[in-house]
């Protein structure tokens, strides 16, 4: 795991050294802002289009494998484009099909690496894990921003993407000797993450799992839709992307509220806005390493901490002076930091490990869907209420539908449980699907015995 992290770190430099010229580079060579957007819109639409056949990769061949290759390729395109920067043959057709590759192969490459250095710990250590991939995502764009000040004022453009390919080899070279974690007498994937065998050494009898489906079963269109099914038919699933997806379009694009708020009404200057960047950075380093205590996330506290999160923000809206927005910056970038890394944590450790591919894969579909539509309907809001209005509104509309969604929950699930005592005081046979609270079935089961053949299946 120390390996892994070492060359993503140095991965995660590499990458933001990258992204912090690429508009520019693309700017220069067409003139054009619009086809810098579209240039944008080609590397995300493989994501929109292709996550879920992305995923259903993942799960149908060995993740070193996978992720190996997938960097290595990644890689290879960084190394073209800095050739052809270098040698000035660039063009808006090379451009294209370089961003639509890079896009195509990201949506293996993502779930592929995440699952890996999942594999790599013991299961109690996930959260650690999923934790400290975001401290390491957080530092490397720290360091990658200004790293790439220096190569490109010292050796030019095609200096950030030649040491993006650099990066990427790093990750290549580290992956062969990766041993999954496979002790203590746990479980581990094989084939690619579907199904289960108990782990050498381990000691008692495992209940076996059925087996996974036939690789090219997992690997074709059937294999991708039942990803599909399976995400939309876990609620937890569902509200964490209703929570994630408000979240992100009306309170995470603070590289448009905040620089605005900050040179617009408060007067300030780009190195005004620099250091309230560097307080969200930090604040989302702080917010990871907390987040690594947190043993078992749930969805209820993800919605908690990204309502606290969006109340700040809505405080940091009405900020009358840049001293005040540090001093609510902090804690907001703190709390939606945990929020985030928690969400990951739920998402990665929820489905059974032969899934887990494929749900990734559904949720970089819908990622990209809110990423794309996010900030035209942030650039709308601030057109009509401006900066602070924008703020303030986005944060209680996230609060809001966090609120909601929780009080239907909490409704539901008391009228269920009201039901189910019914059934059981009446002695009444629970319809087939039904699921049980665990809570209720426990009291039920001990007060009525008779009752517990049909209070299966109990969820």
């Amino acid at each position: 795991m120390r390996w892994w992290s070492a060359a993503n770190l140095v991965s995660n430099v590499g990458t933001w050294m990258q992204l912090t010229v690429q508009n520019l580079l693309v700017l220069h060579i067409t003139g054009s802002a619009a086809t810098t957007g579209l240039s944008l819109a080609v590397q995300a639409a493989p994501g929109l289009l292709m996550g879920l056949f992305g995923g259903a990769v993942v799960d149908a061949w060995p993740r070193r494998l996978t992720a190996a290759v997938s960097q290595a390729v990644l890689g290879l395109v960084a190394f073209v484009t800095a050739a052809l920067v270098a040698f000035d043959l660039l063009n808006v057709v090379s451009l294209m099909a370089l961003a639509a590759v890079t896009g195509l192969v990201a949506t293996v490459d993502a779930p592929a690496c995440a699952l890996l250095g999942n594999d790599l710990v013991p299961p109690s250590d996930v959260p650690s894990a999923i934790a400290l991939g975001s401290v390491v995502s957080s530092a490397g764009r720290l360091i990658g921003v200004a790293c790439a000040g220096v190569a490109v004022g010292a050796l030019g453009t095609a200096a950030a993407y030649a040491a993006n390919g650099l990066s990427f080899l790093c990750v290549t070279a580290v992956i062969p000797f990766l041993r999954p974690y496979a002790g203590g007498g746990g479980l581990r994937s094989y084939g690619g993450g579907g199904g289960l065998r108990p782990c050498a050494g381990g000691g008692g009898a495992i209940a076996a799992p059925d087996p996974p489906a036939p690789r090219r079963e997992r690997f074709s269109g059937a294999g991708a839709r039942d990803g599909l099914a399976f995400f939309a038919g876990r609620p937890r699933l569902v509200a964490l992307t209703v929570i994630t997806a408000v979240s992100a379009v009306f309170g995470r694009n603070y590289g448009l509220t905040l620089a605005v708020l900050v040179t617009g009404p408060l007067a300030g200057s780009s190195q005004d806005f620099g250091a309230v960047a560097t307080v969200l950075a930090v604040g989302g380093i702080a917010g990871a390493v907390l987040a690594g205590r947190m043993r078992r996330p749930s969805v209820r506290t993800v919605g908690a901490l990204a309502a606290a999160g969006a109340l700040l923000q809505a405080v940091a809206g009405l900020s009358p002076g840049l001293v005040p927005l540090l001093v609510l910056v902090a804690p907001m970038a703190v709390v939606e930091s945990v929020s985030d890394t928690a969400g990951a944590t739920v998402l990665q450790t929820d489905p059974p490990p032969g899934m887990r591919g494929r749900v990734l894969g559904v949720w970089r579909t819908a990622q990209t869907a809110w990423g794309l539509a996010g900030p035209p309907l942030l650039g709308l809001l601030m057109e009509w209420a401006g900066p602070r209005g924008a703020l303030v509104a986005g944060g209680l509309i996230i609060a809001t539908v966090i609120g909601a969604g929780t009080l239907v929950h909490a409704r539901r699930t008391a009228s269920r449980r009201a039901a189910f005592r019914r059934a059981a005081s009446r002695q009444v046979p629970v319809p087939p699907g039904d699921v049980v609270p665990v809570e209720t079935a426990a009291v039920d089961r001990a007060a009525k015995p008779v009752l517990s053949e049909d209070l299966s299946p109990i969820g």
